[in-house]
């Protein structure tokens, strides 16, 4: 979900602005959970409450600001770029674990890390050195990678999260998250940026909303529950994994034996990185 949604927001740039695209996804989201939450969230609203700051940073962080960040830095770079970028997220979560709570990488996770960083390499340089050398970056990479650094913090935060229901957590980020981004829309719609209404916004915002948001984040939540979030990193090294395959599915993009090798290296770093 996360790689579809990192491709269509290069596909949509010029088509929507980041910021209104961002808005639309997390109020759409939020509006798709409200029904199924709404009863958790009455039962959880004392706490919700108590912890309203926490709710807020990561609302901040893991919704608004990260998602439009990656939008914006989209509409300068392109969709290889970005899910490049992506693959220095496990090292910004370890990052985040030790700043936070002084967790260090095992050497198990390190080397995991380490092979299927490499693994993602040889599928972005399609197996050549000079390909990777030649890739250029840009003010848009610049805004990705600021990006992913706040992100990786709401992934490594998501240890303090409330204990509540998934659902009502789910939908106070998305909703808060939305909210914080009415002002930054208004601004963009007002100066005039280009937002074309169409049969391709429409089905563009019906993926973001359900997809990457509702689905993405349930999954992802409870995984980072589940295992932690420095076990869970290595697996933002299957976004260009899976990119690849979008691109070899949708775009017509031949099936090369570098595509073999790299999906290899990525599942052989993550079964070591996540292995007990």
């Amino acid at each position: 979900f996360s790689a579809g949604n990192s491709v269509l927001g290069r596909f949509i740039a010029g088509h929507v602005p980041p910021v209104t695209l961002a808005f639309i996804r997390w109020s759409g989201a939020f509006l798709i959970v409200l029904p199924f939450a709404a009863p958790h969230l009455l039962r959880d609203w004392p706490t919700i409450r108590k912890h309203a700051g926490l709710m807020t940073v990561l609302a901040l962080t893991g919704f608004s600001a990260f998602n439009t960040m990656a939008y914006y830095g989209l509409q300068y770079t392109t969709a290889i770029n970005g899910l490049l970028l992506q693959s220095i997220g496990p090292l910004f979560v370890a990052l985040w674990s030790f700043v936070l709570f002084g967790d260090r990488l095992t050497a198990r996770q390190a080397g995991g890390i380490g092979v299927s960083l490499t693994g993602v390499l040889v599928i972005i340089s399609h197996g050549s050195l000079d390909t990777l050398i030649g890739i250029g970056f840009n003010r848009g990479d610049v805004w990705f990678l600021i990006a992913l650094l706040i992100y990786a913090y709401y992934t490594a935060a998501l240890r303090n999260r409330p204990p509540m229901h998934p659902l009502s957590f789910l939908a106070v980020g998305m909703g808060w998250g939305a909210l914080f981004l009415v002002p930054l829309a208004a601004w963009e719609i007002a100066s005039g940026k280009t937002f074309v209404f169409d049969a391709v916004s429409l089905a563009s915002f019906a993926f973001v909303c359900v997809f990457p948001s509702l689905l993405g984040y349930l999954c992802l939540n409870r995984g980072i529950e589940l295992i932690g979030a420095n076990r869970a990193a290595p697996f933002m090294h299957l976004v260009p994994v899976f990119g690849s395959v979008l691109a070899i599915a949708l775009l017509g993009e031949r099936f090369e034996l570098y595509h073999a090798v790299g999906y290899g290296l990525v599942l052989i770093g993550i079964t070591i990185a996540t292995r007990k």
